[in-house]
C-alpha cells in the first residue's frame, strides 16, 4: 500500500473518530467545544476532510469525469458525518442584549418577612461610576461598606471593610475574554476599598485558583490573559493591580501552589500551599482544602483561620474579609457560575483527587455550601452582569462573540439568594430566543441540576448557621439606575 493511500485511510480513521468524541464529548454540552482536547480532536477532523476532498479536487482540476464509488461513497459519508457534527456542535447565537442607554429590564421588590436582601445597579459599564452607585444604594439602606465608629455616608459600626483589614477580590481567572471577571470593575472596587474613609492602611490580594487545567490555555487560571473582559481587551487582572503602584495591592494565582500540601502556621510550617484537612463530609463527601499564603508584602494569610501574626503566633480572624467577585454566565455541566460557584475557585482539586475526592464532582451534593460554612464565608459577593453568558450550557468559556451585553451590577450578603435572582432575572431574560431554559433554572429539582445542588449548597450553610434564601418571596430586592 503507498503512503498517499495508508496517509488517506488513516487520517480518515483519525478523523472519524475524533468526529465521535466531538459528539460524545460537546454533543450534549456544547461549551466544551472550546475545551483543550476539544479543540485538538476538531482540527483532526478538519485534517481528515483534506485528505478526503483533496483527490476530488485534484480530479477536477485535471478534468477527470469519473471517480470511483468508493470515493463516492466516502465522501458522501464524511459529508452526512460533518453535517450531523455541526448541527450537534454549532452553539446558539447570543440574544443581542442592550445597546446606548437602553436598561435592562429589573424590577424593584419589598418583601414582607425579607430575610436576605439584593442590590442591583442598572446602566453600568463599568467605566461609568456604576460600583459607587451600589455601594450608596447599599448604604442607604443599611448595609454601610465601611467600617468606622463614625457615622456617615456609607460608613459606620454596621460596615464591612475596616481600614486596616486584608481583604481578598476573589475574582474568575480560569476563562479570558468574557469568562473572567470584568477587570473595569475590578479596578473600581479596588479604588473604592483604597477610597475608605478613615484611611486604607490594610492590604488587598486578587486571587483565584484556576486547578492548573482546563481554561483557555488548558494549563488553568492566569491573572494576565491578553484577551480579558473589559473596554480595554488588553487590560488584564494584573495590569489593573500594577496601576496602584503606591498601594499594598497585589495578586496571587492560587494556580502556583495548589499541589502543595502543607501545615498551619500555627504548626510551625511557613510554606504557601494548600491545608487539606481530615476526612470526608458526610453529607457532600468534601474533602475541606485551603490556600495559606504569604504576600509580596510580608503578610501571612490563611483563608479559613485569618491574618497570622509571627511574632505574637496567633491569627486575627476579623482582619480577613473576601469579596466574591464572579462572572455570570452558564456552565456545561452545573447549569451556572455564579455567586456560590466561584468558590470552585478557592480548594484545591488537585489534591483533593489524589485522595480520592474530587472537589469539583462534590458540587453536585452542595460542596460549594459545605467549603464557605468550613473555611470563611464571604463578607460580600458583588456579581459581574455587564457582560453574561446566557447561552444555556455554553459555558464556563465564553468568547466576545458568545457574550450578551446587560449592564448590571449587583450585590447581596447572601451568595444563595444573589445566585437565585440573578439566574432568574438576569440569565433566563437575556437567553437566546426558543432556548431550554431548564439548565439555568433555580427551582429544578432535577438530581444534579443548577436548582438541586443549589438548594444542597443552602442546606449546608444554614446547617452552619448562615442565612440563605432562595425564596424570592422572602428576599428584599433594591434596584438604581447609574447617575
Amino acid at each position: 500500500m503507498g503512503i498517499l493511500r495508508r496517509i488517506r485511510r488513516h487520517g480518515l480513521l483519525l478523523g472519524l473518530l475524533s468526529l465521535v468524541w466531538l459528539l460524545l464529548r460537546s454533543g450534549a454540552k456544547p461549551g466544551r467545544i472550546n475545551y483543550p482536547c476539544q479543540q485538538a480532536a476538531k482540527m483532526n477532523v478538519i485534517a481528515s476532510a483534506a485528505i478526503v476532498f483533496a483527490p476530488v479536487i485534484a480530479a477536477t482540476r485535471v478534468g477527470e469525469r469519473k471517480l470511483s464509488g468508493k470515493l463516492i461513497a466516502t465522501v458522501f459519508i464524511v459529508l452526512a458525518a460533518s453535517a450531523v457534527g455541526y448541527a450537534l456542535l454549532k452553539p446558539q447565537e447570543p440574544s443581542p442584549g442592550v445597546t446606548g442607554a437602553e436598561l435592562f429590564p429589573l424590577t424593584s421588590y419589598k418583601a414582607a418577612s425579607p430575610t436576605s436582601s439584593i442590590y442591583a445597579v442598572n446602566g453600568y459599564t463599568g467605566k461609568n461610576g456604576g460600583l459607587s452607585d451600589l455601594l450608596d444604594l447599599m448604604g442607604e439602606n443599611g448595609v454601610p461598606f465601611y467600617y468606622s465608629e463614625s457615622t456617615g455616608e456609607n460608613r459606620g459600626p454596621s460596615g464591612l471593610i475596616a481600614a486596616d483589614d486584608v481583604v481578598i477580590i476573589k475574582v474568575n481567572s480560569q476563562w479570558s475574554q468574557r469568562g473572567g471577571t470584568n477587570t473595569d470593575l475590578l479596578k473600581e472596587l479596588i479604588a473604592l476599598i483604597l477610597a475608605h474613609p478613615d484611611r486604607f492602611s490594610g492590604e488587598v490580594i486578587v486571587a483565584d485558583n484556576g486547578q492548573l487545567q482546563y481554561g483557555s490555555g488548558g494549563q488553568g487560571g492566569s491573572l494576565n490573559w491578553e484577551q480579558s473582559n473589559a473596554e480595554d481587551q488588553m487590560q488584564s487582572v494584573q495590569r489593573v493591580v500594577d496601576g496602584f503602584t503606591a498601594d499594598r495591592v497585589s495578586t496571587y494565582q492560587w494556580d502556583t501552589i495548589t499541589t502543595i500540601p502543607v501545615n498551619e502556621y500555627s504548626e510551625g510550617d511557613d510554606e504557601s500551599g494548600y491545608v487539606v484537612e481530615e476526612g470526608r463530609d458526610p453529607e457532600t463527601g468534601l474533602i475541606v482544602s485551603y490556600p495559606k499564603f504569604s504576600t509580596k508584602y510580608g503578610t501571612f494569610v490563611s483563608f479559613k483561620l485569618g491574618v497570622w501574626d509571627n511574632t505574637e503566633g496567633e491569627y486575627d480572624s476579623d482582619r480577613l474579609k473576601v469579596i466574591n467577585l464572579p462572572v455570570l454566565k452558564t456552565h456545561s455541566g452545573y447549569g451556572v457560575t455564579g455567586a456560590v460557584k466561584s468558590y470552585m475557585g478557592v480548594p484545591s482539586d488537585k489534591l483533593t483527587a489524589a485522595l480520592g475526592s474530587r472537589t469539583h464532582t462534590a458540587i453536585a451534593s452542595g460542596a460549594m455550601g459545605t467549603l464557605m460554612a468550613e473555611t470563611r464565608f464571604p463578607t460580600l459577593t458583588i456579581l459581574d452582569c455587564i457582560w453574561v453568558n446566557a447561552v444555556p450550557r455554553s459555558g464556563p468559556s465564553t468568547s466576545y462573540s458568545q457574550a450578551t451585553r446587560v449592564n448590571v451590577v449587583a450585590a447581596s450578603l447572601d451568595p444563595v439568594a444573589l445566585d437565585c435572582w440573578a439566574s432568574k432575572n438576569i440569565l433566563m431574560k437575556a437567553v437566546p430566543a426558543g432556548a431550554d431554559t431548564s439548565s439555568i433554572d433555580p427551582d429544578s429539582r432535577v438530581a444534579g441540576s443548577f436548582g438541586d445542588w443549589l438548594r444542597r449548597s443552602a442546606d449546608e450553610l444554614r446547617a452552619a448557621g448562615y442565612t440563605v434564601e432562595l425564596d424570592g418571596g422572602r428576599i428584599n430586592i433594591y434596584v438604581a439606575s447609574v447617575e
